[in-house]
Order: C-alpha cells, then sequence, then structure tokens
C-alpha cells in the first residue's frame, strides 16, 4: 500500500502538491501559546518531507503559479501604492524606504559575517524579513548569474533551508518587538495613546474602540410629527442638523412622498426616520410619538461595497464627507485598506483605493457612489482576458535585460508582473469598467499562488534540505534573529524621534514597512484598538513591492 502510494505521487507530482497544501494549511493555522506557523511555513516544511520520496516536479510549474501570485499583489496594493507616490503619505512612504534600506542592509551583514552561500543569503533575506514572494524573484535572477545548472540547482535549494530556519523568528520576533517591546523603548503606554489619538480623531474613548463613530447600528422607525415648531413647518435639513438622522419618506393622508433635505413637515405627519439606535432612543422618542407603519418602513435598502475612485474626495475625513448633501441617508459601516479593516472615526481620512461599506436606501446610495467611485457589489466573473495581458506585457517588460560588469540584470518575468500589477490595479482607480478581479478572486491568486510555489520549492528542494539544515540551521537561526530584530527596534526609534509619528499609529507603520500582519494583529491587540491600522496601509503597499524587488538585489550585492 505504502509503495503504491509513493509511486504514484511520483508519477503524478501534481498530487503531491495539493497534498502539501492539505497539510500545510491544516496545522498551519494552529496556534501554540498564541502563536502559529502560518500556511506558508507550514506548507513549506510539508513539502520538504513529502520531498524525500525523491518526487520530479517541473520548473514551470513554480514560474506559473508565482506570476499569479506576484500580480495579484501588486494589483492589491497597486491604488495606495500609487496615490502615495503622488499625493497622498510623503511622511509614511519615506519612513517605509528608511526601513526597508536597513531590511536590505541588515540581512546582507549579518549573511556576510556568517559566511552564507548565495542561497543561504537570499533565504536568510526572505525568512527573516517575512517576505515570501523574493524567493521567487531571487531564484530568477540567480538563474541568470550565468552559472552552471548544477551550481543555480544548489543555490536554489539552499533558498528554502534559510527562509524555513528564519521565518519563524521572523515572524513571531517581529510582533514581540513591536507589539511588546517596542512600546517600552519609547516610554509609552500604546493603550493610552491610542484612547487619545481616538479621541483627537472624534472618537469616544469611553466606548469600545473603534465603535464610537456615528455610523454604525443603523435603525429605521416610524414617528407621528407634533405641532411642536421645532419641527412642523420647517425644512428637513434644519430639524435635529447636529444628529446624522434622516427622515427617508413621510406619509402624508394615504400619499407616501419620498423626502430629501427642503421637504416641510406638517402636524400629523408619518415620518421614516433612520439613523443610530441611541439617537432614535435618546432624542426622537422623547419628543414624537412612535408608531408601526409597516408600508411606509418597507423602504428598499441596500448594503454595498464602492471602491473609492474619485480624486477629488482623497484624503478628506469622514467628518467632512458626512456634511456634504450626497452623504445623505447614507451610513459607512467599515473601511477596508489593503485588505485590512481600519477604523471608522469622524477624522479618519478616506484615500483612493479604499473600500467602503455602505448600507442605507436605494437611491441614497446611488447617489453616493455617483460621488465616491464604482460599486464593487458580488459578482462571480473575474476578467481573465485583462489578468491574462497583464501578466503578459508584464513579463515580457521584465525579460528584457542588460549587463553591469558581465553580469545580466532584469526585473525577470515575475518583477515585471509585479509592476504591472501595481500600474492596472492603480489604472482601476480611474477606469473601473475594466480588469475587474472580485477580491475572493484575488484572495484566491494571492494565496494559492504562493502557496502552490512555496509546495514546489519544499518538493525539490527536499532531498538536500535536512542535510542543509545540520550544516547551518543554528547558524542560520542566530543571524537570521539578528536580521528580524535591528531593523524592527531602529524603525521603532526612527519612526517615533525622525519622522515625529504619534504612537498609536507609529507600530502600525512599522509593521506595515515590513508587510507583517500577524505583528500587526497582535499590537492591535495590545493596544486594545484598531487604531494602529491607521498607519499600515502605505507603508505596506511600499513594502510589499520593494522587499520583493530586493529580491533580486541581494542576489546582485551577495554575489
Amino acid at each position: 500500500m505504502i509503495d503504491w502510494f509513493v509511486g504514484t505521487l511520483r508519477t503524478y507530482p501534481e498530487l503531491a502538491i495539493f497534498l502539501s497544501l492539505a497539510i500545510g494549511f491544516s496545522i498551519g493555522s494552529r496556534k501554540v501559546a498564541g502563536f502559529s506557523l502560518g500556511n506558508v511555513t507550514a506548507t513549506l516544511l510539508a513539502a520538504v518531507i513529502i520531498g524525500q520520496l525523491g518526487i520530479t516536479i517541473s520548473p514551470n510549474v513554480k514560474a506559473t503559479f508565482f506570476i499569479l501570485f506576484i500580480f495579484a499583489i501588486g494589483y492589491g496594493v497597486g491604488p495606495q501604492f500609487m496615490s502615495g507616490l503622488t499625493k497622498e503619505g510623503p511622511k509614511q512612504i519615506g519612513f517605509s524606504l528608511v526601513v526597508l534600506a536597513l531590511c536590505l542592509v541588515v540581512p546582507l551583514l549579518c549573511a556576510r559575517v556568517a559566511g552564507l552561500d548565495l542561497g543561504y543569503t537570499a533565504g536568510l533575506y526572505a525568512g527573516s524579513q517575512t517576505i515570501s514572494a523574493s524567493i521567487g524573484v531571487a531564484s530568477d535572477q540567480i538563474s541568470r548569474l550565468g552559472l552552471s545548472p548544477e551550481q543555480v540547482k544548489i543555490y536554489n535549494d539552499q533558498i528554502p533551508i534559510g527562509y524555513a530556519v528564519t521565518y519563524i523568528f521572523g515572524t513571531i520576533g517581529s510582533a514581540i518587538i513591536l507589539a511588546q517591546l517596542g512600546p517600552k523603548l519609547i516610554r509609552v503606554d500604546l493603550a493610552k495613546a491610542c484612547k487619545d489619538y481616538e479621541a483627537k480623531m472624534g472618537g469616544s474613548p469611553s466606548l469600545e474602540p473603534g465603535l464610537a463613530s456615528a455610523y454604525r447600528y443603523i435603525e429605521l422607525r416610524a414617528y407621528r410629527v407634533s405641532d411642536d415648531r421645532t419641527i412642523a413647518g420647517q425644512p428637513l435639513k434644519n430639524v435635529w442638523p447636529r444628529m446624522r438622522v434622516f427622515v427617508e419618506r413621510l406619509r402624508r393622508g394615504r400619499e407616501i412622498i419620498e423626502a430629501d433635505a427642503t421637504t416641510v413637515l406638517q402636524p400629523g405627519d408619518i415620518v421614516a426616520i433612520s439613523g443610530r439606535r441611541e439617537h432614535l432612543v435618546e432624542s426622537i422618542n422623547p419628543v414624537l410619538e412612535e408608531v408601526q407603519d409597516r408600508e411606509l418602513l418597507d423602504v428598499p435598502a441596500e448594503v454595498v461595497d464602492v471602491f473609492v475612485t474619485n480624486k477629488k474626495i482623497g484624503g478628506m475625513t469622514l467628518q467632512e464627507h458626512s456634511e456634504s448633501e450626497w452623504a445623505r441617508g447614507v451610513y459607512l459601516r467599515k473601511i477596508t485598506r489593503n485588505m485590512i479593516e481600519i477604523p471608522v472615526l469622524p477624522g479618519t481620512q478616506v484615500l483612493r483605493g479604499d473600500i467602503l461599506t455602505l448600507v442605507g436606501s436605494r437611491r441614497h446610495i446611488e447617489l453616493a457612489i455617483q460621488h465616491l467611485g464604482y460599486p464593487d457589489r458580488p459578482v462571480e466573473a473575474t476578467d481573465v482576458a485583462f489578468l491574462g495581458a497583464g501578466i503578459v506585457l508584464g513579463g515580457l517588460v521584465g525579460a528584457l535585460s542588460y549587463k553591469i560588469g558581465g553580469i545580466p540584470i532584469s526585473l525577470s518575468t515575475s518583477g515585471g508582473a509585479l509592476l504591472a500589477g501595481l500600474l492596472l490595479g492603480w489604472l482601476r482607480t480611474i477606469r473601473p469598467v475594466f480588469g475587474r478581479i472580485p477580491g475572493p478572486a484575488l484572495w484566491l491568486m494571492n494565496t494559492l499562488g504562493l502557496n502552490v510555489f512555496i509546495a514546489v520549492v519544499g518538493i525539490t528542494a527536499g532531498p538536500g534540505f535536512v542535510a542543509g539544515l545540520k550544516a547551518v540551521g543554528l547558524n542560520l537561526f542566530l543571524w537570521g534573529a539578528v536580521a528580524t530584530s535591528v531593523p524592527m527596534i531602529l524603525s521603532v526609534y526612527i519612526g517615533y524621534y525622525l519622522f515625529k509619528f504619534h504612537p498609536a499609529i507609529l507600530f502600525g507603520a512599522c509593521a506595515g514597512a515590513r508587510t507583517t500582519t500577524a505583528a500587526l494583529g497582535m499590537i492591535q491587540e495590545s493596544a486594545k484598538s484598531k487604531i494602529p491600522a491607521l498607519g499600515y496601509g502605505m507603508p505596506y503597499a511600499v513594502g510589499n513591492t520593494v522587499l520583493t524587488i530586493y529580491g533580486m538585489v541581494i542576489v546582485l550585492l551577495a554575489s
């Protein structure tokens, strides 16, 4: 039975890939003492074990899935990356570039002091900086150095060893340094700093962080208008001006009338009012009689994600948006930036490329969409023509090369696909009618592309993995810990003293520059707030791009 199973995996290597995924994702998310291996590392280790069976897989499989993954990365971060280059976030970009320079230099120096070979150097960089995408870029560049096929294979087999040994501390160490050690280094109470920052942005420190906005927990109730002169005879824009409550429509006699800001109420009208529950209960109920009118309350409502493309509103706060006429009757449920949910507070800025989850009546939602951007309503179809053409064009540009000192240098097809994804993801904020890749599809491209690539790397390197680990394992781990810790510790001091970041967003910015989402989660848990996520978006977009390209740079410098 065992012989048949092994023989089947050797005959059908695609089954070995999916077995690696099944094992990796089964154990990768399991936490021990609050930490987990993560799906990528667990898949790599599972693939290495399976690779001991001597399974051969075409390198084209690895290249195909990696280029799919790298394009998805570029497409996902493109809107924030490009808007940051032109208008938004110059301070965060400058900080990110300084930190990223340390993330390149420190691992390179560690590798040289440790006397590591080229492949181990690339692996140490990828693992200590938790940037899995750099593995593919580094492998491509090694194959372009003009080395013998045997030497290329030796170096490429070393990369996953260096990555696996250093990645675990790269993830756990970064989280501990930023969430636990970081606040002590600059002597701040992170939880208090976040509460202060939230209050500064219009939130209420007395409530659960992130839930103080006037845009949540919406209800629609019916009330009978009395003869109160502050209500009856007044245009709606003058009634309850300081509260975000809106008369959606009203019943006058047998007629139901759609209301707007100029509608004047009359005594005896039955009005359907939307707003936060506490506003309705505490402010409306005491002055108006609540009644039951099912027909009046049967307002067509919608929850829709809106992809922000209008450059005129970029950088405006939610408070400023709420005062616009188009925001009447529209409530914000959440904001997603680079796949991370950020706090909804009056002082939160909206950027191009953000996804706003809005709730309200259909007519109000449609008006808001006209001013904000493009509705990202649930669909199943992906623009595959756009996806394929984007990868091809980017790959062709990346395949171009030139020589420096006899060494051919190019972005590689994967690097070209990354830049194509950045550009096309940004272009979609300008012309959103093309290039649709739904969120679930983008997640699948990202996750499956990376992990199939990692599985092939692990299976291919499996036979020599154990021997390499015995030879350099402890040395790699210690130097990897140094390569992880030094940039992270210095980033805290640089961000706080040189760039003057508020502590509430400083650690999110540090995590973003290093693209370590696990660290952001631990920072938010320590801060008891989502506020640190406000510093994560722009550095993450820059870091994801630059750290990936550094996979090529570190090979050139180390060689």
